[in-house]
């Protein structure tokens, strides 16, 4: 069974940090791109960042440039998103998800896989 499962989430304050996980099970992401995007409560799901299956190049919204950083571990199956300097705004339940392909985009949801989703928040 093809599974993308999302780790990491949680509270946090403003100002910090957390790091998500998604780990591919059932199939390699080696050839896949890979996108996180968030869904805060009443509104769209939006696209936060991706990363190319091959050659690594990355994407960013322009909300999250310079506080978060996408990578892969092809070896361990997993992608993660380093989340720095987060603020209230970031909340949401964030996914991963993958396509069959070397580009990625963030501008759209049109991926072959999903996660489940998982919570963060960020509240004092």
């Amino acid at each position: 069974q093809l599974q993308l499962v999302e780790s990491g989430g949680g509270l946090v304050q403003p100002g910090g940090s957390l790091r998500l996980s998604c780990k591919a099970s059932g199939f390699t992401l080696d050839y896949y791109a890979i996108g996180w995007f968030r869904q805060a409560p009443g509104k769209e799901r939006e696209g936060v960042s991706c990363i190319n299956s091959i050659g690594g190049s990355t994407n960013y919204a322009d909300s999250v440039k310079g506080r978060f950083t996408i990578s892969r571990d092809n070896a361990k199956n997993t992608v993660y998103l380093q989340m720095n300097s987060l603020k209230p705004e970031d909340t949401a339940v964030y996914y991963c998800a993958a396509n069959l392909a070397v580009r990625c985009w963030i501008a759209t949801t049109n991926y072959d896989y999903w996660g489940q989703g998982i919570q963060v928040t960020v509240s004092s």
